[in-house]
């Protein structure tokens, strides 16, 4: 593995990729220290001492929005954008039409999503700043509270730039490796606060030995999560041509268990972390009522989000994989599954295992997801994050930048990252 990152180094193209994707991640990461005037920051320290919704959303922001930087919103505006518009694709026939044009249409629902998350970031920075002057924490006049609202939505717009020119001249998914920064950064501050918590006997050692197997464990899962597939057998006929024969061989479709990845926790975090939100600038015992009611561990919340985890695997699924596209396919080349028909049969039966797969991957990412508030509850552990979104994230990011990296070293006839045997990855194929 070590040879295999030093020959990443030496391909020109390759090195200046990897170059240029740190220089980006420092830059994200510096930004994240630049304070925005006017906020009393013991107080905004405080307000993250009990974690929940407010310490989600800056695992996000990779500490920005504890310390409200001018990258306090982080990748947030953006991500809403995307799955507002990758829903209204699904709602509206222009929309999915404009999908569908190719290159400029792509160029078209990328910028309408760019000035949505505008929108988005404007609306969360005049929430946020008049939360803060609300409840003290915001000491600035009226001059330094509309700069900050320009400064963060500012930041937002940098942010989002930064991932597209990461996702276009670096190597990686941008927006997914700005959360990867943002995640990995806050693991030596973990690290160190746990250390001084076994010291002064807050937390017994075995509790944290348990602990670092579960997290083995989840890890272990993700990996298995990511990699695992279902590889259906697909047969090519054979052809008779003058005194040759073509075709005749086997060959396999892989379909993957989590086709989704991560954005089905993501999208399911967002939409429930809205309404809480929005609860927060009312009082009374209504408000208070349901805001309990909607607080991130609650039970309500629980269900609300292994439902919303299973609804959005499915639904990101049917937005990145067509059975009739592939069934079309085969049937055109003279493939087929054996024992099925080419042709709508097929595309049924392909549809049939994917759902299948899917349940289970979908049930697997909503186990991961609750793994810390099981702990938590368990072991009253609250003080680091080690499992469900951000290990997930991590490990996710990590196997398709090494993926990445994988490709472009292979193309040029080096020895991958990843060593493969009997030409199969090391993924396990998972059967449901």
């Amino acid at each position: 593995m070590i040879d295999s990152f030093r020959d990443a180094f030496r391909l020109p193209d390759l090195k200046r990729r990897i170059l240029f994707t740190l220089g980006m991640l420092f830059v994200f990461r510096l930004g994240a220290h630049v304070p925005t005037p006017g906020i009393d920051s013991a107080a905004m320290a405080h307000l993250f001492e009990g974690g929940g919704v407010l310490g989600f959303l800056d695992m996000f922001a990779g500490g920005a929005l504890r310390r409200f930087s001018i990258f306090a919103l982080g990748v947030a505006p953006y991500i809403n954008a995307s799955i507002v518009m990758q829903l209204l694709v699904v709602v509206f026939p222009a929309l999915e039409k404009m999908q569908k044009e190719g290159p400029e249409g792509q160029k078209k629902i990328i910028q309408i999503t760019r000035l949505s998350a505008v929108g988005f970031a404007s609306i969360q920075a005049i929430g946020m700043v008049l939360w803060l002057e609300r409840i003290g924490v915001f000491t600035g006049g009226l001059f330094f509270m509309i700069t900050a609202m320009v400064t963060i939505v500012a930041g937002a717009v940098a942010v989002m730039w930064l991932g597209e020119e990461i996702s276009d001249h670096g190597i990686g998914n941008g927006i997914s490796l700005l959360i990867f920064a943002g995640i990995v950064a806050r693991l030596p501050e973990a690290v160190i606060r746990t250390w001084s918590m076994i010291r002064l006997g807050e937390i017994h050692v075995l509790v944290i030995l348990l602990s670092l197997i579960v997290m083995v464990a989840v890890i272990a899962g993700c990996i298995v999560l990511q990699e695992g597939q279902r590889r259906l057998p697909v047969q090519y006929a054979k052809k008779v041509v003058g005194n040759k024969v073509y075709g005749g061989q086997s060959t396999f479709i892989p379909l993957k268990v989590n086709q989704g990845g991560v954005m089905p926790i993501i999208f399911a975090s967002s939409i429930l972390i809205f309404p809480y939100t929005v609860l927060k600038f009312f009082s009374g015992d209504f408000a208070v009522r349901l805001q309990n009611m909607m607080a991130p561990g609650s039970p309500v919340y629980t269900v609300l989000y292994v439902l919303l985890i299973l609804f959005f695997a499915y639904f990101y699924t049917a937005m990145v994989f067509n059975p009739a596209d592939i069934a079309n396919n085969m049937k055109k080349y003279g493939g087929f599954i054996l024992g099925i028909r080419p042709g709508k049969p097929t595309s049924d039966y392909i549809e049939k295992v994917m759902s299948r797969i899917t349940l289970g991957g979908a049930t697997f990412l909503a186990v991961i997801a609750l793994i810390p508030n099981l702990m938590t509850n368990l072991m009253g552990i609250t003080t680091f994050y080690f499992g469900g979104t951000a290990v997930l994230i991590v490990v996710g990011v990590a196997l398709d930048l090494v993926h990445q990296i994988e490709g472009k070293l292979l193309m040029r006839h080096y020895e991958g990252i990843l060593k493969r045997r009997n030409g199969a990855a090391g993924a396990g194929l998972l059967r449901f």
